[in-house]
């Protein structure tokens, strides 16, 4: 019997908007936008599977 390991294939990002330097939590592979919670601006867009990330990348969370 094959077993098969699933590890956990995406994580959840803080960013920091480059605009008014809000940190905020976001998934890798979001499929809405997400925009900042302050200011409006977009820091993630659905990009077919990972999300295309417009703000700087602080810390991966596990």
């Amino acid at each position: 019997m094959v077993r098969v390991n699933r590890e956990n294939r995406s994580t959840f990002l803080r960013v920091k908007c480059p605009d008014c330097e809000n940190e905020q939590i976001v998934f890798e592979r979001a499929s809405t936008v997400v925009e900042c919670n302050v200011c409006g601006r977009v820091l993630a867009e659905p990009h077919g599977g990972k999300a295309d990330i417009k703000a700087e990348i602080m810390a991966v969370l596990e």
